[in-house]
């Protein structure tokens, strides 16, 4: 549907797909039913061979699902977007493209991330982030600011303050 109705959000798509899977060439399209769609894709140089989802990597193939989610036209996207642990699996510079994705998306869409990625944490600011912690049997919820952490973000990246338990949110 992207392809023949979104065509400039399904080049970006692939465009974003291939800054991380540089061999991606494209995803096959087959006629017939939507409520079966089984993912196929080429490589890069080589269209006529197709592959299928089983050939990619977990990292790969889940990076193409959340490149696939966030960065189809805004007004198909929920409101709000919960996922979990996106890093699984993922390159560190995957993770540095995907934040940037999330960055975007956050402007016009809340996007609820949770993580235990260090290198994913490091790519956010102050802003972007919220620490949950449990007190007393109740979640706590806090959020820094740049001012805030200042003097540390001289040295630290987020993440690694994170690491040293100045945010919080640790086990």
């Amino acid at each position: 549907m992207l392809n023949e109705k979104q065509p400039a959000h399904y080049q970006r798509i692939v465009d974003t797909i291939r800054l991380v899977a540089p061999f991606f060439g494209d995803f096959v399209h087959r006629p017939g039913e939507v409520e079966h769609v089984e993912l196929e894709w080429t490589q890069k140089g080589k269209p006529d061979t197709p592959f299928k989802a089983l050939h990619l990597s977990d990292g790969t193939l889940r990076f193409i699902c959340l490149a696939t989610l966030l960065l189809q036209p805004p007004e198909l996207l929920p409101d709000t977007i919960l996922i979990d642990e996106p890093e699984l699996g993922l390159h560190p510079y995957a993770i540095a493209v995907l934040a940037d994705i999330f960055k975007q998306v956050s402007e016009q869409h809340q996007l609820i991330v949770s993580t235990q990625s260090v290198e994913l944490v490091n790519e956010l600011s102050p802003e972007d982030i919220i620490v949950v912690d449990q007190e007393n049997d109740a979640s706590t919820f806090k959020r820094f600011t740049q001012e805030e952490l200042a003097g540390w973000l001289e040295q630290y990246a987020m993440g690694e303050l994170w690491k040293r338990n100045v945010l919080g949110g640790r086990p």
